[in-house]
């Protein structure tokens, strides 16, 4: 399975495996837009690395498949489609690729094995407090102590560290010079005395990020990635290994899909949603924008394929692919109406044994406002114009 160059049979591989594959329940939680739990996530990613397919598109001798690019997004699309939940990227497009560039062989040999079994998860720890579109502002600092560092600083808006094995993170090891310079790459156990980690439930109701504080840490020296005062070097890699996902396509399409499943279930004044002209035009708006963003990003996927190498200007895909996702949930919110106005975790978490279409509106408006984290993670909308104005256009 999964070997086969012709693309629309492998579409239909995947499509397959994820129909068979992938556990009912876990199924129905993602289409109903709940948050998975932390077991349900570790045991896809465990029945994927079983298939061989969690991290297809490493090279072979880590556990990969060596997959192209568009073979890569196809697997997105359908996975999405097919109702499984996002991979975790930090663990498997971040920290996994900056290993295999960046990290000595013994790192390699003690990490990556078990990134590519499923079962070890990782987080960021890049922003803080006064330094999150700056990043360079960072002020976290890890002194040299014989053959450890001693880390003592805080980070912020750190993804699902309440689940994370361990976290790669951005300290200052050298005053002085640019603000780029002096800053270390280093890999910190989410064990070790002095981590403590205080999740933030945002508006939406969820804990999805955290402050991550660091008490006198002490990190081997062993653990840092590349050379010291380094690190901004490593940190900027990981925008090469996530920028066409950033795109995401499949997860516009699975919203798609929801908006339409919505509109044709639900009446208002006798005549179904997605009978009424305002229905109409904004979803054909929105579809066109989405047929031109997987235009766009074919043309980048076509580059990179014939070895070019990808600039600044993939950024767009990062801008347009946010928004594209939060007009989708402004939509269901809209289609649904009164439907979407619970926002009590209280009385969402009774809604288990409701039926799908219930528990979906039920978590409608808190899905809304999770995606209003989408055009600031990854590099804020306002930080992405200003690398498309500066980089490619020369203002």
């Amino acid at each position: 399975m999964f070997t086969t160059t012709n693309l629309d049979q492998f579409r239909e591989e995947v499509r397959q495996f994820v129909h068979e594959q992938l556990p009912p329940e876990l199924r129905q939680t993602v289409r109903q837009g709940q948050q998975p739990t932390r077991e349900q996530l570790i045991g896809w990613h465990e029945r994927l690395a079983q298939a061989g397919i969690l991290v297809p598109h490493w090279p072979a001798q880590w556990g990969g498949r060596g997959w192209t690019v568009t073979q890569q997004m196809i697997f997105d699309e359908e996975m999405a489609l097919g109702g499984a939940p996002e991979l975790n990227a930090i663990t498997f497009d971040m920290i996994g690729p900056v290993l295999m560039r960046y990290g000595r062989p013994d790192q390699q040999q003690r990490f990556l094995p078990d990134i590519a079994s499923g079962r070890q998860w990782w987080c960021q720890g890049y922003s803080e407090p006064n330094a999150g579109s700056d990043l360079a502002g960072l002020v976290t600092r890890a002194e040299r102590d014989g053959d450890d560092y001693v880390i003592n600083g805080s980070k912020i808006w750190t993804s699902y560290a309440q689940y994370a094995d361990w976290i790669f993170v951005l300290v200052r090891t050298e005053r002085g010079g640019k603000p780029q310079e002096g800053i270390s790459f280093l890999l910190a156990d989410m064990n070790t005395p002095g981590i403590t980690v205080r999740p933030i439930t945002g508006i939406h109701g969820w804990p999805v990020f955290c402050e991550v504080f660091f008490d006198n840490v002490r990190v081997p020296v062993h653990q840092r990635i590349g050379e010291e005062n380094q690190g901004w070097t490593v940190a900027k890699s990981l925008l090469e290994f996530e920028r066409l996902k950033l795109a995401r396509i499949g997860e516009n399409k699975r919203r798609m899909d929801r908006v339409r499943e919505i509109a044709l279930s639900r009446r208002r004044g006798g005549r179904r949603v997605a009978d009424l002209p305002w229905f109409r035009e904004r979803f054909a708006d929105l579809e066109s924008r989405l047929i031109a963003l997987e235009a766009n990003a074919g043309r980048f996927v076509a580059r990179q394929a014939a070895g070019e190498r990808l600039g600044a200007e993939v950024s767009m895909l990062k801008m347009r692919g946010s928004r594209l996702i939060q007009l989708w949930e402004e939509l269901i919110v809209d289609a649904l109406g009164p439907e979407a106005m619970p926002l009590s975790q209280e009385w969402l978490a009774g809604q288990a044994g409701a039926a799908p279409q219930e528990a979906l509106a039920g978590t409608a408006s808190s899905r809304r406002f999770l995606a209003r984290g989408y055009t600031i993670a990854g590099g804020s909308s306002e930080i992405q114009h200003n690398i498309l104005a500066k980089q490619v256009l020369a203002l």
